[in-house]
């Protein structure tokens, strides 16, 4: 498997500030197929942007909301990043409203168009990037079980959907989690466990699994699939115990540049980390935290939340429910800024 040197290749942060009229973010580094939005200065909806979609419709992270298209949200993914319609504030989307401080997170898919999929019993719509394991997929529920193609070429370790087309809960996968349960993406709530989420099947290196489940595979509706598969040096979905005041370290096999954890066994935020964003830039400690769930929790300094983010991993050092409650159970997913190894290893601190 080929080592990924240059992160930022295929996933990258960058911070702007809302104009009120159109204009273009870049320094991204690549052309984005998915792009996800969010204001850091105070309330403000997640806008979940892709390729595949196409640009000016979005869901959220933290809602149940169809999918909505505005003409003057994310118009474009252009060679370095993308561009911004004249958001405003009466019915706008919190993407380019003047004077907002935001974040955006990026991720590259397929260097070409979308093409068809017939690997599963459900014919997909599917971007991938098989390089650093990331596949777009849409698709049309049947309400009975059935698979779907990924279009990764290995079993994805990750999978987060929504239903575009009606009101309807997110549900995620992660391996740490296992076949029988799922979690939602938009709620606090710990896992669940039902054989229709996933048939009590992992996804293979061709399909996932779904079941006769409203939530991603009602008959005659439309959804989106984010799929991840783990790549070394770039990328890791697994779990983790909390251990309290012990503070455990959590190998990734490289420095995060993004991450987010959610406890699993009890109520708890998804809490939602970067480089950027960081309370020194440069520095191991990360304390600037967004809540994937939530739009009301704006971006503020908290200590019981904190993590050191290192050349090989993160340290918790809170204690608060969300990351690191004695005897719980933790997903993550994370990104890297630097791989271990390879050509542009990471230096420790």
């Amino acid at each position: 498997m080929a080592q990924i040197n240059k992160p930022t290749d295929y996933f990258n942060t960058v911070l702007y500030t809302g104009t009120g009229s159109t204009q273009s973010i870049t320094g991204v580094g690549f052309q984005p197929d998915w792009v996800w939005l969010k204001r850091r200065d105070n309330v403000g909806r997640h806008r979940l942007f892709d390729a595949v979609r196409g640009a000016t419709k979005s869901v959220r992270s933290d809602g149940t909301e169809a999918e909505i298209t505005r003409a003057d949200s994310l118009t474009s993914f252009d060679s370095d990043g993308f561009t911004l319609g004249a958001d405003s504030i009466s019915g706008g989307i919190n993407v380019n409203i003047s004077g907002e401080t935001m974040v955006g997170w990026s991720w590259r898919g397929s260097d070409s168009s979308a093409v068809s999929n017939t690997d599963g019993s459900i014919t997909s719509t599917v971007s991938a990037n098989t390089t650093s394991g990331f596949s777009i997929v849409s698709y049309t529920g049947t309400g009975a079980n059935a698979t779907v193609g990924h279009g990764l070429g290995v079993a994805p370790a990750m999978i987060m959907i929504k239903c575009r087309s009606r009101i309807e809960e997110w549900v995620v996968y992660n391996q740490g989690l296992g076949n029988t349960h799922a979690i939602p993406l938009h709620l606090t709530e710990a896992k669940s466990t039902s054989s229709t989420f996933w048939q009590d099947t992992n996804p293979s290196s061709s399909v996932f699994y779904i079941g006769a489940n409203n939530k991603h595979n009602q008959n005659g509706e439309t959804f989106i699939a984010y799929c991840f598969a783990e790549k070394t040096g770039y990328s890791k979905f697994s779990s983790y115990t909390g251990a309290g005041s012990n503070l455990p370290f959590i190998y990734t096999g490289f420095k995060p540049a993004f991450l987010i954890l959610k406890n699993t066994s009890s109520t708890g935020n998804w809490v939602m980390y970067d480089d950027k964003r960081s309370a020194v830039p440069d520095a191991n400690i990360n304390n600037r935290i967004l809540y994937a769930n939530s739009s009301v929790d704006y971006e503020i300094p908290s200590g019981s939340r904190t993590i050191d983010t290192l050349s090989n991993g993160f340290k918790l050092r809170g204690t608060a429910t969300d990351i690191n409650t004695s005897g719980n159970s933790y997903i993550y997913m994370a990104f890297a800024d630097e791989p271990l190894v390879g050509d542009n290893p990471a230096t420790a601190r």
